[in-house]
This record gives structure tokens, sequence and C-alpha cells, in this order.
């Protein structure tokens, strides 16, 4: 589902820098692989390239069966919107909008409206704990409890990719552990492919795959 042949990223500058070089990856269905690194490592560069929202300078980024490449701005958008599901660091839950609404924005903007798409957001909602929130705003939910809303928005329009950026970085440690283990359980069971980016080996620890992403490439994570 995710595939990257030797991917490189510089920065262009008074000082120009290389990021990354020679990243190659391949992520499975139902697999969710961590992405280690340290800071200014290019971890969210690299979940950015696979995203289509940032383009690699060499190397070729293949995401749900298509070339990036080739595609312009629109192309991507639509490929976003069909086939990936984002989960954040800040959750970006919308404020006044109540939990199944939230959940139900990426169904929305596939024009996906009515009986179908409600059940499907009450059948994400009771899958990651959240079955009886549905009509809560976020302002009264706690922080593990935002990002499994921002998990079930992320997974219920089916994506084939989940991308995850520092998904725990504002969550206790406790916390933190239930939405990683949660995270890769609805990935296995919906069969997508998952990149999480993390700083914290505790997090990956808990993913399929542990990698450390370096300037000359990816490396198994010790």
């Amino acid at each position: 589902m995710i595939e990257l042949r030797s991917v490189a990223k510089s920065f262009a500058g008074p000082r120009p820098r290389v990021v990354f070089a020679n990243v190659t990856l391949s992520v499975a269905a139902g697999e969710m692989v961590a992405i280690l690194g340290e800071s200014g490592a290019g971890k969210s560069t690299l979940l950015n390239i696979v995203a289509g929202l940032d383009y690699a300078d060499a190397g070729s980024v293949s995401v749900a069966g298509q070339d990036l490449a080739p595609l312009d701005d629109d192309a991507l958008t639509l490929l976003r919107r069909r086939h990936v599901g984002f989960v954040f660091q800040a959750f970006h839950v919308l404020p006044y909008l109540t939990v199944s609404q939230n959940v139900a924005v990426p169904l929305a903007l596939l024009a996906h409206t009515g009986r179908e798409s409600d059940e499907r957001v009450a059948s994400m909602l009771d899958a990651v704990g959240l079955g009886d929130r549905g009509a809560s705003m976020p302002r009264e939910l706690s922080g593990g409890e935002l990002q499994r809303v921002a998990i079930a928005r992320a997974l219920v329009h089916r994506p084939s990719i989940v991308l995850a950026d520092e998904p725990t970085g504002n969550l206790d440690p406790s916390s933190a552990a239930g939405v990683i283990e949660l995270l890769r359980d609805r990935i296995r069971g919906e069969g997508a492919s998952g990149m999480l980016v993390t700083h914290s080996r505790a997090a990956a620890a808990l993913a399929d795959r542990a990698l450390t992403l370096t300037s000359e490439g990816l490396v198994e994570s010790r």
C-alpha cells in the first residue's frame, strides 16, 4: 500500500542541507510501521511526502497503487480524500462540532451523507470506545478521548493509508499506550497500511515494526 524507493529530500537556502537520502520502505496492508529519529531528522517531512503534501527530490513514492510523481494538485487532493486518513498530535478536532459531526467530516467531503453515513460514524465510535459520546462537544472530552475521536475520523471512510504524526505527544504515558494500541488494532482490522512518526520508543515498540530515519535512510531500531 505504501512503497518508497530511494527517496531523498534536501532543503535549499543559503546553506543547502540534505535531510535524508536512500529511503526505501514497503508497508503492507494491516501493518503499522513506526518511524523514529532525532529532532530535525525529517520524520514529518517524510510523512508529508507520502501524503503528497511535499515532494521528494529523488526516488519514487507509490500510495494505494498510484505513483505520486505525475499527479497534479487536484489529483493529489482527491487521492488523499479517498485513500488517506490523518491523525495529528494536536487532534485538530473542530470545537464547534459534536463528536459525531467531527467523525463524519471525511464522509461529508466524499459526499457520503444520510443513514449509511450515520451508521458508519456510530460503528466507528463504538470501535474506539466512544459509542456514548457522539452528542458530546470536544470541550467535554479528555485528551485521550479527543485522540480517539481523531482516530475514528481518520478511519471512518475506510482509507487504504493511515498516517499519524506524533499522535501521543500531548498525552500522558497511560493514555498514549492505549491510543497507539487502538490505532494499531484498527489499522489491522481495517486492512490499512499505517505509518506512525514518533519520538517515543515506548510508542514505537507497540507498532509492528520500528525503523529509525537517518540522513542515509531507514535502519532497524534497536
